[in-house]
């Protein structure tokens, strides 16, 4: 799952609309003008005005760079819509460049629907850069078929205003689920409806964060060989009996629940949230559509300190696609996205020239010298409070990074249930929960 589908400002899916269908969706090699034409999807929509222009600019620089590649990009939103996105793959309506989840890379693998880019991916400069570990999320038996664009791990969001009123050290974020249900009682017990912790418990949001919080006490949702689930544990006991305790027991959580993303960021943009588990790209919305403020918002590691889930996104490459629309690709991803510093994601002076947000501590996305330079050139752009994330940025140093599990949205469906019924029945029965949520599990992983 993605942690707000958001890049800035946003994050777009591509249609092939009736205004391009001049270059239909995986196009094939187009050289009839001399150039090889590739179609990309995920430009942000013209409502994104500040990401439209710059993704614009960034395509006029490639092309004038590469006059021997013509780049037709797709707009809409979201970037992908799992609802579309088989029958666009099966359908051959998928872009020759095109966008997806972290989760997605095995299937579209496993459906035969991704070109092969080992022989290729000596040819894209940035690729020995990357991460390890997310170039291995796109990387099946031994062949590597996408690259990733950007990545997310999982932290704790809190108020330094309310840790201040409540007594506590802003300067201190719980490290355990013991000192964050602590604190959160102690932000709870100022009143006037302030909230001391908060979480998500539907459409699949619950979930998402139940797995999360089962990763960061060192437990797992399903067996390292995919086949069972692995959520009747003390550790997923441990999760759904924290959140019952502080639901009913501290009251630290309020009485509204099912809540989701939305209603957590209002909470927490108006002041009236102690801390919420989220990525570092919730602070902008936070701040530019809540009504937060950049110097009262802090990020620390997951509590627990075990684990914690990471996710993100890359592009993948039609089967269709020949040989010169391979090497197109690989060559756009390098200019658009995986040059430190520069591109969509790195030009950081002009991300900050257009009053967007510089110096959150992610995406984290290369290694050595080109980390250092993607950081130093962030750090002098910066026009966020940079010391409000260190502990983030530390914490992770010793955490276990952990991708989702395996059918994802329809696990985190069956586990919306589970965290759900502890937040609104106080008589919950977590082991029978458990229970029946892991068979039900088991279920969804014999017929994948």
């Amino acid at each position: 799952m993605r942690s707000t589908g958001y890049r800035r400002t946003v994050a777009a899916l591509s249609v092939c609309s009736l205004a391009l269908a001049v270059s239909a969706c995986g196009s094939g090699d187009d050289t009839a003008s001399g150039k090889t034409r590739i179609t990309v999807n995920c430009m942000p929509p013209k409502s994104a005005k500040v990401d439209r222009t710059f993704f614009e600019q960034d395509i006029a620089s490639f092309e004038k760079q590469h006059p021997d590649i013509d780049v037709v990009a797709h707009d809409a939103f979201p970037c992908q819509d799992p609802k579309t996105f088989d029958a666009k793959l099966a359908g051959g309506q998928m872009e020759d460049v095109f966008y997806t989840y972290f989760t997605d890379a095995r299937h579209v693998v496993d459906i035969n629907q991704a070109a092969d880019l080992t022989p290729y991916v000596a040819e894209l400069k940035s690729y020995d850069t990357l991460q390890r570990q997310l170039r291995d999320i796109y990387t099946v038996d031994g062949k590597v078929y996408g690259i990733p664009r950007t990545g997310y791990s999982m932290g704790l969001i809190y108020n330094k205003k309310l840790f201040e009123k409540a007594g506590l050290d802003p300067e201190q974020p719980p490290a355990t689920w013991e000192e964050l249900r602590a604190d959160a009682k102690k932000i709870a017990a100022l009143g006037d409806g302030t909230v001391g912790y908060a979480d998500y418990s539907a459409q699949n949001q619950g979930g998402w964060h139940f797995t999360a919080e089962l990763y960061s006490q060192g437990g797992d949702v399903v067996s390292a060989d995919g086949k069972k689930a692995t959520i009747d544990t003390p550790e997923g006991h441990a999760v759904l009996q924290n959140l019952h305790d502080m639901r009913w027991t501290d009251d630290s959580m309020g009485s509204k629940q099912l809540l989701v993303i939305n209603d957590v960021q209002q909470m927490m943009g108006s002041g009236k949230l102690g801390m919420y588990l989220s990525a570092p790209d919730n602070i902008p919305i936070l701040v530019k559509e809540k009504g937060g403020n950049y110097k009262d918002l802090a990020l620390a590691p997951m509590p627990g300190g075990k684990g914690t889930l990471i996710g993100g996104d890359g592009y993948m490459v039609n089967k269709k696609a020949s040989p010169a629309q391979i090497r197109a690709a690989l060559k756009w991803l390098d200019h658009m996205f995986l040059t430190p510093g520069a591109g969509f994601l790195g030009d950081y002076a002009r991300a900050r020239k257009a009053d967007a947000p510089v110096g959150l501590p992610e995406p984290r996305l290369f290694t050595g010298a080109a980390d250092a330079k993607d950081q130093q050139v962030k750090k002098a752009n910066a026009n966020v409070p940079v010391d409000n994330y260190q502990a983030f940025l530390d914490g992770n140093q010793s955490l276990t990074m952990k991708i989702e599990p395996p059918s994802a949205q329809q696990i985190y469906s069956v586990l919306d249930g589970a965290v759900s019924a502890v937040l609104t029945k106080k008589n919950a029965d977590i082991d029978q929960l458990l229970k029946d949520a892991s068979g039900k599990i088991d279920g969804i992983l014999a017929r994948s």
